[in-house]
């Protein structure tokens, strides 16, 4: 895989740089000439940025086939390496005085009426929500 990576990395250049800047200045010789195509180049502030903007559009079409064709071939897919970090859900829970406890045994060992308690504050809780999101007659 790491021998890859030096080629997805060319590739990926070829298509989002070269290959804008290249059909933009196909594009300026077909209908200014090579002189002046030449010349345009040379002369311009930020004469590669600028070929680049004018040739994106054409760009990105070529991109677009070439991903009918096989996708993935115009617009390389590339690598990346996620990383989650799940919260473990019985971690952290409501005591019955309403403060968090990180303690599993704490709600491993809640009494029935404590449990009453905290569904209660709950319901309690969704009842206002929903009397917020209901609309107003």
């Amino acid at each position: 895989m790491a021998d890859s990576q030096p080629l997805d990395s060319f590739r990926l250049t070829l298509m989002q740089d070269v290959l804008p800047m290249g059909l933009a200045f196909v594009d300026r010789v077909r209908t200014d000439g090579a002189a002046k195509a030449v010349e345009s180049v040379a002369t311009g502030e930020d004469p590669l940025g600028d070929l680049r903007k004018q040739g994106e559009p054409a760009a990105r079409e070529v991109r677009e086939r070439l991903d009918q064709i096989s996708p993935g071939l115009g617009n390389p897919v590339m690598t990346v390496q996620v990383e989650v970090n799940e919260p473990d859900a019985a971690a952290e829970v409501i005591d019955a005085a309403g403060e968090p406890s990180s303690d599993r045994a704490d709600a491993l060992e809640m009494s029935p009426e404590q449990l009453q308690t905290v569904l209660g504050r709950i319901e309690d809780r969704l009842k206002r929500l929903d009397a917020l999101m209901a609309p107003e007659s």
